[in-house]
């Protein structure tokens, strides 16, 4: 089990919604919190792309110094530069962090974003350039490590005689993550990458995803492993882990609400329209994969749920599974779930993923500072073995925890 957390580069926060508790993230705020995920054990961390994010080439690169074994899963986005370019970049970053380079291949589905980026295709020639894209930059890696060159002409990309002098530290590349939910996702999934990532979806369509794509992959003789993006809200009790969800969207207002569902509304990503479809349904999602276009309302038919200024919020509209809760998502667009609850529970939900064959667990929490701290002190106890030497194993320099009374060292519990 391998467990990753998250550099905010879109902004950080105690409440959703409101400048009310939010952080000034700068590159101070960004080390506190890599440095956090490194010297708590925590595998790497998501850098996310997009608008309204720092470039995360430029956050990785910084943060590698300050760090000294987390591992960063990178965002490339096809469209945006070349992939003989971004296989430079990959094989670079690689080689000077030590082999500490993990790509999450990202195709992206807002329309207006991607447009804002020169990006003017459809999601099926986005889907048809991100396998060209994908296939280009691994064929240069690989074959950086024999001195070849490359040649390819595809529909939206070709390349001629490309080649690296400088290989990557791993091989035969540097491992690509990549997540969607529409059929022409899990082609490329199953065809080009190492693992599938879907965001928090009910454990029977997690379930239902996982053995699409591994039956697809196993058509063509390859295997996938399979991870999940989910943010976490844990607390002691379950009573304590409730009232921190409630305060998170506690200053919430309906029309900012339904703003960000109107634009969630016009991307065209299956992913997001899943999403979407978890607010106030308490019973997961109905279709299983679609084409890709939303079925959500148009721009502006978004109305509040329990009338004009009671846009449901409850726990029992939220809650789409046992300590699932899709709070988060009234706002925020991608990964919109968060597991909430006890240690116990939470470790609990996170086991039941795993027996569906997902080892990766891209997890965030906010703020993202503190919340890295809670997660790893409550709960890295309860998984697995090897999750919980890294928490306390090896490298404590110091006590590990306060000492009692001038005199005796706590104890670690092996429960």
């Amino acid at each position: 089990m391998k467990i990753f957390w998250f550099i905010p580069t879109h902004g950080d926060s105690r409440y959703l919604g409101t400048a009310e508790g939010a952080r000034t993230v700068d590159h101070n705020y960004l080390k506190q919190i890599a440095q956090a995920a490194d010297s708590l054990g925590y595998e790497g961390v998501l850098i996310p792309t997009g608008r309204s994010c720092e470039d995360p080439w430029v956050v990785a690169s910084s943060l590698l110094p300050v760090t000294t074994r987390l591992k960063f899963l990178v965002a490339v986005r096809p469209g945006l530069h070349q992939p003989a370019l971004a296989a430079r970049m990959a094989a670079t970053f690689d080689r000077l962090s030590g082999g500490r380079l993990l790509v999450n291949l990202v195709t992206g589905g807002d329309k207006a974003e991607l447009e804002g980026d020169g990006v003017f295709l459809d999601h099926a020639e986005r889907y048809e350039q991100s396998a060209e894209f994908i296939r280009i930059w691994r064929e240069i890696i690989t074959r950086s490590h024999t001195g070849e060159a490359y040649d390819f002409e595809g529909k939206h990309l070709s390349v001629k005689g490309a080649k690296l002098l400088y290989p990557s530290l791993q091989e035969p590349h540097p491992p690509v993550y990549f997540g969607g939910s529409s059929e022409a996702a899990h082609e490329l999934a199953a065809e080009q990458v190492e693992t599938y990532l879907t965001w928090g979806e009910p454990p029977a369509d997690v379930a239902k995803k996982v053995a699409d794509v591994r039956e697809r992959a196993a058509k063509r003789g390859r295997t996938v492993s399979f991870g999940i993006r989910l943010h976490v809200i844990v607390r002691e009790t379950e009573e304590k882990a409730w009232a921190a969800a409630d305060d998170l969207i506690s200053r919430l207002d309906d029309d900012t609400v339904i703003r960000a569902q109107s634009a969630f509304a016009k991307m065209d990503s299956e992913g997001q329209r899943r999403m979407a479809a978890l607010h106030g349904s308490g019973k997961g999602i109905a279709p299983t994969l679609g084409t890709g276009v939303s079925s959500l309302p148009p721009e502006g038919a978004l109305t509040s749920r329990g009338g004009p200024s009671t846009y449901r919020r409850d726990r029992a509209s939220l809650e789409i599974s046992p300590n699932l809760w899709a709070g988060v998502g009234l706002v925020r667009g991608g990964a919109g779930t968060a597991l909430v609850g006890s240690p116990q529970n939470v470790a609990a939900r996170i086991e039941e993923y795993a027996a569906l064959g997902l080892d990766t667990f891209v997890l965030s929490g906010y703020p993202h500072l503190e919340e890295a701290y809670r997660f790893a002190e409550l709960v890295f106890p309860l998984l697995s073995i090897d999750t919980q030497e890294k928490l306390t194993g090896g490298n404590v320099l110091g006590p590990f925890g306060e000492v009692v009374a001038n005199n005796f060292v706590p104890k670690v519990s092996q429960s």
